[in-house]
């Protein structure tokens, strides 16, 4: 088991190099994220998340982004259905000048997660929908997110207290100019409970012609 867990990391590091290569001579960002799940009973629960995006390390606002949602778990809760909302504040920068512009977003989406065990390894996909108003205009968009979590540190309990955490999510407009952005993101995490774990990693966004780092702060908490 432990000999599939190392070969899959080397396989997600060595699919991501190329892509990183790319980040070279872009900017470094930082995220600030918490994410919340309430359950209200065995099927249904509330999603609550909010993102703070700083252009640089702090202090330098690009989007704060608040999302909520009410989702329906299925098939032993490996399958979750999510009908969700969210506003989002972006700080825009205008051309090269230190001028910005606020552009307000309202966000209407729709979600199917699935949760896979292979080996140790967790697997999340999530497939995602969604309506975008953003100002005066209507735009929409898929995207499709794959993520790895690899624990590590066996404890005397069996269970494990710290893990690798990997992902690639790809955004898709439904009109011409199809390909978005696409975000590759590698981490290490804590569980401190059963309800509550951190995370800190990097991440890469690119889009056509350019790309951005962030440094990614994560926290998970059910309640």
């Amino acid at each position: 088991m432990k000999k599939s867990k190392v070969s899959l990391a080397a396989l997600v590091i060595a699919l991501m190099l190329p892509i990183l290569a790319q980040s070279q001579d872009s900017n470094f960002g930082n995220w600030l994220i918490y994410i919340g799940n309430k359950k209200l009973d065995q099927k249904w629960d509330i999603h609550t998340e909010v993102q703070y995006r700083n252009y640089n390390a702090i202090g330098d606002l690009e989007q704060l982004l608040i999302r909520t949602g009410l989702g329906y778990s299925f098939n032993e809760s490996k399958n979750n259905l999510l009908l969700g909302y969210g506003y989002i504040l972006s700080e825009n920068y205008i051309g090269i000048s230190d001028e910005k512009v606020s552009v307000n977003e309202h966000r209407i989406f729709q979600q199917f997660t699935s949760k896979q065990v292979i080996g140790g390894v967790k697997l999340n996909h999530r497939y995602r929908f969604e309506q975008r108003f953003v100002e005066n205009d209507f735009k929409m968009r898929l995207r499709y997110f794959l993520g790895l979590n690899i624990p590590i540190n066996k404890t005397e309990k069996g269970d494990y207290k710290y893990y690798v955490s990997a992902y690639n999510e790809i955004f898709l407009h439904t009109k011409s100019s199809v390909f978005d952005r696409n975000r590759v993101y590698a981490g290490i995490g804590y569980t401190i409970n059963a309800n509550i774990r951190i995370e800190a990693g990097y991440m890469n966004q690119f889009f056509e012609s350019s790309s951005r780092d962030q440094l990614n702060i994560i926290s998970f908490i059910r309640f």
